[in-house]
């Protein structure tokens, strides 16, 4: 094989229905508008009600922002994709998506673990909530969720950026991805692997544990308590909260969890825009139309 340090790629996941790109156009080009709505919506909702300057939306503002910033990661690269009927990518463009693609994937990830903290707090530890979620706990909680991932996904990329591959090899999904390019890569590429497991380690299976034990925890508490509008209340709290992080698990084990030698062509299609492209854009009304104190503030922004 011809291979180079800096070489071009083709997104072939788009490419299985070839004769419908007119109706995958307008279909993933309505889901990204509506995305950028809905997300630029909430952050508007956020920002124009002091009812909502607390820690619980301030979190949920900063969601909102990086679910901008994820589907415009990939969204317009597909749409120009369809458009043209060309899937070529560079290296370097490749490299460059990877990089954003998995910093905010993190992203949110360590912002929904951020939040099922502020949840267990307010609700199992009511009294002891601003003791708890002090402004420098807060702020190392934000700051971690911005800098971890920039820094690990620096090391992925440069780790990558000295593999040789093959010209004009096909990758599967319509962004690139890790596993997709480590199995193009002529080179060895061990280190890439090991290292990818044990951050997945440490970014993907720690914040879901932290996840399932705050509301362990917060189920506890309502189990006991005496109050059935207590448990209302409590149950409201953290409800909507609990289905975005349902959603983007489920999407993010359906797109990784799956034999290597497994088709693309069936199913992972689907599961990478459900990952990359449904779920940040269903976060917003998720929160919207299960929530009076949004739906409030967005009424006043239309009235």
């Amino acid at each position: 094989m011809n291979c180079s340090k800096n070489t071009d790629f083709v997104l072939s996941g788009l490419s299985s229905d070839p004769d419908k790109p007119q109706l995958l156009f307008g279909l993933f080009l309505a889901l990204y508008l509506l995305s950028l709505l809905g997300n630029s919506l909430l952050l508007l909702a956020i920002g124009a009600d002091i009812h909502l300057h607390t820690l619980m939306y301030f979190f949920l503002s900063q969601l909102s922002l990086v679910d901008l910033c994820f589907t415009t990661t990939t969204a317009p690269k597909m749409l120009e994709t369809l458009w043209t009927s060309n899937g070529l990518i560079s290296f370097s463009e490749c490299l460059a998506q990877l990089y954003f693609f998995t910093v905010f994937a993190d992203m949110d990830n360590q912002l929904l673990t951020a939040m099922a903290i502020d949840c267990y707090a307010a609700i199992c530890h009511p009294l002891h909530y601003a003791l708890l979620m002090t402004p420098c706990r807060c702020a190392l909680l934000l700051g971690g969720s911005w800098g971890v991932p920039h820094s690990i996904s620096l090391v992925h990329a440069l780790l990558l950026s000295q593999l040789s591959f093959d010209s004009n090899q096909e990758i599967p999904p319509f962004f690139c991805d890790f596993r997709p390019l480590l199995r193009l890569a002529c080179s060895d590429t061990h280190l890439n692997e090991d290292l990818t497991m044990v951050l997945t380690g440490l970014l993907g299976i720690s914040p879901l544990l932290c996840i399932i034990s705050s509301y362990a925890h917060i189920f506890l508490a309502v189990a006991w308590s005496p109050s059935a509008h207590g448990k209302k209340k409590a149950l409201a709290t953290c409800s909507s909260h609990l289905s975005m992080v349902i959603l983007f698990y489920s999407s993010v084990f359906a797109t990784y969890l799956k034999s290597p030698s497994a088709s693309h062509a069936s199913g992972e299609l689907g599961a990478a825009v459900m990952y990359a492209l449904v779920t940040p854009t269903l976060n917003p009304f998720i929160y919207s139309l299960r929530n009076k104190d949004v739906k409030r503030s967005l009424k006043r922004i239309w009235a």
